[in-house]
């Protein structure tokens, strides 16, 4: 038996009321949310899931197998909003679900849900919650991965954790691929998309520009994605790479999916776009430095991990957005060389397999 029907095997087919999930915002964290909606679909497959989400992330539900849609909502970050509270819970109310998800620890996150009245309100104990909660959940901190934290809830009271997950997906139509290739002027051939962006400076390699420049020297199309905050490095790598190198950062995240979808490779920091890659199933190249593989690489695997191995940091992994000792070494010292030449063993290893 598999672990997907393992975990579906006490799956309850009678219950049809809609399931919300309160997922975390950034882009990366809500890609990996698509495997609480994988774990609730085997539990619950004919419970309709929908995902709270903001503006920023609502492509991305249009992309995610099982979810019946996304309840657009931006609550702005750092005070509570209680008139646009009270508005979300009326939307949720008219909606009549039985059960919400809570996947944030905090306290906001779980008021709209509790005025909306939605009567099976689950999550982890945290910021005195009381009230708001009504399902409680034990046992966070033994948890080291953000995904047993999140998968966790889905599961049945007292469950133990599988070995494994499902894995994040999404999927894009062929024909929409091909549409958005033509209207940015794209060949049909294998190109490298390159990430360069990520939050918290830290966790960003700075060699993106050399890089690109030796891809462009081998023969190869690069495409830079990102969003608007990464306009700046998409200038530099250009102008390093030259006409070889297309700027497709913007607005839009349904730009930066379709650009991994299209990619034959992406090359990226600890990033949502990273997460974004992985579930497209887009043979995928995460950098790390301060952060760690095991907790923060993709559930789906990457077809190469890139660490600097030169030298032992007492420091590393940290966890800190900003280097604060040994000069961002864990970063600094991973060569340009190194990571294309890793692109191009990936580049050929994903062209053998379409060929056999």
């Amino acid at each position: 038996m598999n672990q997907n029907s393992k975990l579906g095997e006490h799956a309850d087919r009678d219950d049809t009321r809609p399931i919300l999930i309160i997922p975390y915002m950034w882009i990366g964290d809500f890609v990996r949310n698509h495997t609480v909606v994988r774990v609730l679909n085997q539990r619950w497959p004919n419970r309709p899931v929908d995902l709270l989400t903001t503006s920023l992330c609502a492509p991305l539900v249009d992309y995610m197998p099982g979810v019946r849609a996304g309840v657009v909502w931006d609550l702005p970050r750092g005070r509570l909003a209680i008139g646009r509270q009270l508005s979300l819970a009326k939307r949720l109310r008219e909606r009549n679900y039985g059960t919400a998800l809570v996947l944030p620890r905090t306290w906001k996150a779980a008021i709209a849900p509790a005025l909306a009245g939605i009567p099976e309100r689950v999550g982890f104990v945290g910021e005195f919650r009381f009230g708001l909660l009504n399902r409680w959940r034990w046992g966070e901190k033994k948890l080291p991965r953000f995904i047993d934290k999140n998968a966790a809830l889905a599961q049945p009271d007292g469950a133990p954790l599988p070995a494994e997950w499902p894995v994040p997906q999404l999927r894009v139509p062929a024909e929409e691929i091909a549409r958005w290739r033509q209207a940015n002027g794209l060949s049909a051939g294998a190109a490298v998309a390159l990430a360069p962006g990520s939050v918290g400076a830290s966790k960003r390699w700075t060699y993106y520009p050399e890089a690109a420049r030796l891809l462009v020297e081998r023969g190869l199309e690069v495409w830079v994605v990102g969003g608007p905050a990464e306009k700046g490095l998409a200038r530099e790598i250009v102008a390093a790479g030259g006409a070889g190198v297309r700027d497709l950062t913007g607005n839009d995240l349904r730009n930066g999916v379709l650009a991994m979808a299209a990619a034959g490779v992406a090359i990226s920091n600890d990033s949502g776009l990273m997460h974004i890659a992985a579930a497209l199933g887009t043979p995928t190249m995460g950098i790390f430095g301060p952060t760690d593989p095991y907790l923060w690489a993709p559930l789906n695997g990457l077809a190469a991990t890139v660490v600097q191995n030169k030298s032992v940091l007492s420091c590393q992994p940290c966890q800190s957005t900003i280097c604060k000792m040994n000069d961002h070494r864990c970063m600094r010292d991973i060569a340009a060389s190194e990571v294309v030449a890793i692109a191009q063993r990936v580049l050929s290893e994903a062209e053998a397999r379409t060929t056999t």
